[in-house]
């Protein structure tokens, strides 16, 4: 796993697209119990070089109800985005992920973790390149039949601040699927406890 993401560390195979230089960002370990997929890292993850280091982050975190102690300890929790350097800027927010990234890199990463109990598809780029002809008309219609995917996966909209006024049109989200959420990250972090 180290020589691989050594390796994908010194990618360069979208530099082209970019106006900055290749910077990819995620974590992964054999051992990781939950992997979280999702977009691409924002400008500020791009600096810090540190995975959901930014408000998407925090709001995650506190969807799921762990601390960042858990969330950044590879052992329980692998960070991969789809696209794992920064896009760059697009007319309204953030460009998509690069479509290169996923099918050079995700298998030869997840074939090495052999102790995933729960991957959590964040937002549409992860959902549709994941579920495929099984993900439903639209994100929110995926989302509100999360249960569906279990247990393999969970499926979740993006946590950006951004994503407030969704929350806000579906309290069904908050009310119904992050009780649920929260339960699932425990059960798989902590399977002692959850008997």
């Amino acid at each position: 796993m180290k020589r691989l993401l050594d390796t994908i560390s010194e990618c360069t195979e979208c530099a082209q697209h970019f106006n900055h230089k290749p910077n990819p960002v995620l974590t992964a370990n054999p051992k990781s119990k939950i992997i979280i997929i999702g977009q691409a890292p924002g400008s500020i993850v791009h600096r810090t070089g540190i995975p959901w280091d930014d408000k998407s982050g925090e709001n995650l975190r506190s969807w799921m109800g762990i601390e960042k102690k858990d969330f950044y300890n590879e052992e329980k929790i692998a960070l991969l985005p789809m696209g794992f350097c920064y896009p760059g800027k697009g007319k309204s927010g953030d460009l998509p992920p690069r479509k290169e990234c996923a099918p050079l890199w995700h298998s030869q990463i997840l074939t090495q973790m052999k102790e995933v109990r729960l991957i959590l598809l964040i937002g549409k780029y992860a959902q549709d390149y994941y579920l495929g002809q099984h993900k439903k008309r639209t994100l929110t219609e995926t989302v509100k039949n999360y249960a569906q995917y279990l247990p393999e996966y969970f499926v979740l909209p993006h946590p950006s601040p951004r994503n407030n006024i969704w929350q806000a049109k579906n309290p069904w989200f908050k009310e119904n699927v992050l009780p649920e959420l929260k339960l699932k990250i425990n059960q798989n972090l902590n399977p002692a406890e959850s008997f």
